[in-house]
């Protein structure tokens, strides 16, 4: 027991090296706290950098689906149709355009054709 008393009352110019001691674990735990708000306070920003970035992405993804929307409008693709000289299937041609004809239907019925194979 007075070898335990003896190391805690050691001294080192005046002061004794658990008092030392205890002051370097204060300071250990003053700089990791320190640097711990540092690194949150990175992090918070970077969050804040991302979160204004997913803003404008979810901005931009609005405008492309509204400009999709009016690309794909049916009162927009008639009108372009109507100018390309475009009809609905079933109806006349406008006036002045070739009537196209239409291919031969194939029975499905039917057989196919043989098929030749190569001999090599």
């Amino acid at each position: 027991m007075t070898a335990l008393k003896r190391l805690f009352d050691w001294k080192v110019r005046g002061i004794r090296w658990v008092e030392i001691f205890g002051i370097l674990c204060v300071a250990a735990m003053l700089l990791s706290v320190y640097l711990t708000k540092a690194a949150a306070a990175r992090q918070t920003t970077r969050i804040a950098q991302l979160e204004r970035e997913i803003d404008q992405s979810s901005l931009r993804v609005r405008m492309l689906r509204a400009e999709v929307a009016r690309l794909e409008s049916p009162a927009r693709l008639e009108a372009l149709s109507r100018q390309a000289g475009l009809v609905p299937i079933g109806q006349p041609p406008a006036v002045g355009l070739p009537v196209a004809e239409e291919p031969p239907v194939e029975d499905e019925t039917a057989p196919p054709p043989p098929v030749e194979e190569v001999v090599q």
